[in-house]
């Protein structure tokens, strides 16, 4: 608790401690600097990546701070496990942009900035002033990303959105019903994160046509369409077709056979998929005359009739222990692997290998555990560059090089338009 000891020392001793990891490499988005107004996963998600990739993040927050403080396991206030993901690789500055003098500091702000984020609703967005036209204003060439619920062109444009609502809009839920039998959110915010990928490409793409053009636009990312995009690429099946040819639905993914499979003393995930995996997983269960079956003899044919070929493989799957089956599977080369819990994660000897859950000395937290960056470049790998900060961490040092005087900063913070 070294670290985390020293950074408490110097926050009580009115200083600010120093956030900064040493020694990381440069990141691809080196030089990039994005003004971040989004809450909560969706919007910050995104930032996370920008921010990791070495994009300089100004996490712009309301005097409460975001939402996303307060969630889920904490030490201390507004330091929550996932703040310290999600705002990793950011400067925190307080603006409270209900304020006329607070929205002049954010329009400075921007004035230096490449990327303009937000995840308000567009009536709300054009209520505060910061609209697309307004910040166009102030950075002609700035790239302008709204993460909505919806798109601004239909009915529900001003509808709220939350991951569970969309998960339930946009056919999730849905899927889950028509596999298990029961409607179910998934036990992740993959709405809300997938739409963050969805956002992080869209501003990355902008920012290439900037490269190439010298021009800002406008990028909008609602998550309701993107979730719709994103599940029935595979689920569009016989509507792809006018008139349809079937329903919409893909039926190996909705067979209630298509599971872990349980077995003597556990479970196992197995994936025999082409035909080679087929003929010799047949020959593995004993029953090798089972690769000529019309049924299963095809893709197509075993597309057909995939409930009850994976009916099949969960009858054979009890006969043996979970062990037994990796071995065998393994040296088949038949797709396989076990079936993990969160917790045992952080056992696995990949990731272990890999270095997925490093151990760092947060200046405030003390030792966290934080994901390192999944993908690799070998000339601008990025990874943690600075440690989430508490609230308003850096809104003087930001706000100076902004090009505010200390005058004017203290003046703001007397009128509770920002806090440092």
């Amino acid at each position: 608790m070294k670290g985390g000891s020293a950074g408490m020392d110097a926050q009580n001793r009115g200083e600010q401690p120093n956030m900064e990891v040493p020694e990381c490499p440069a990141g691809p988005l080196d030089g990039i600097r994005v003004v971040d107004l989004t809450t909560v996963m969706f919007g910050p998600f995104c930032t996370q990546i920008l921010g990791e990739m070495g994009a300089g993040i100004i996490k712009v927050e309301p005097p409460e701070g975001d939402i996303g403080r307060q969630t889920g396991a904490t030490r201390s206030p507004g330091m929550s496990a996932a703040h310290l993901m999600k705002g990793r690789n950011k400067r925190s500055v307080v603006l409270d942009l209900k304020q006329a003098p607070a929205r002049d500091a954010l329009s400075r702000l921007v004035a230096n900035a490449d990327v303009f984020v937000h995840n308000m609703r567009p009536q709300a967005a054009t209520r505060l002033g910061i609209d697309y036209d307004t910040v166009a204003a102030w950075k002609p060439d700035i790239v302008y990303a709204a993460a909505t619920g919806f798109g601004e062109q239909g009915p529900y444009a001003e509808r709220p959105a939350y991951d569970d609502l969309i998960q339930g809009m946009a056919g999730m839920a849905g899927l889950y019903g028509m596999a298990a039998g029961e409607p179910r959110y998934a036990p992740t915010v993959l709405a809300d994160k997938t739409s963050g990928l969805f956002l992080l490409y869209a501003i990355t793409m902008a920012l290439f046509h900037r490269e190439r053009t010298g021009e800002g636009q406008k990028v909008q990312v609602p998550m309701f369409e993107c979730i719709a995009s994103f599940l029935m690429n595979e689920h569009m099946q016989g509507r792809t077709f006018e008139p349809p040819v079937g329903e919409a639905g893909y039926a190996r993914l909705l067979t209630p056979h298509r599971r872990p499979y349980p077995t003597a003393d556990g479970y196992v995930c197995a994936m025999p998929y082409n035909n080679r995996h087929w003929q010799k997983f047949f020959t593995l269960i004993g029953q090798p005359e089972m690769a000529g079956d019309e049924r299963f003899a095809t893709q197509a044919a075993r597309s057909r009739n995939i409930d009850a070929l994976y009916a099949i493989v969960g009858e054979c799957m009890l006969e043996r222990t979970t062990g037994a089956w990796l071995r065998a599977l393994e040296e088949a080369d038949i797709p396989c692997g076990p079936m993990n819990t969160p917790e045992e994660l952080f056992e696995d000897p990949h990731l272990r290998a890999v270095g997925m859950f490093p151990e760092v000395e947060h200046p405030t937290e003390g030792p966290i555990r934080h994901i390192k960056v999944p993908v690799s470049f070998s000339k601008t790998p990025g990874g943690l560059h600075r440690h989430a900060e508490r609230l308003g961490g850096s809104s003087r040092a930001v706000l100076v090089e902004a090009g505010l005087t200390d005058e004017e900063i203290d003046r703001l913070e007397q009128a509770g338009a920002t806090q440092t």
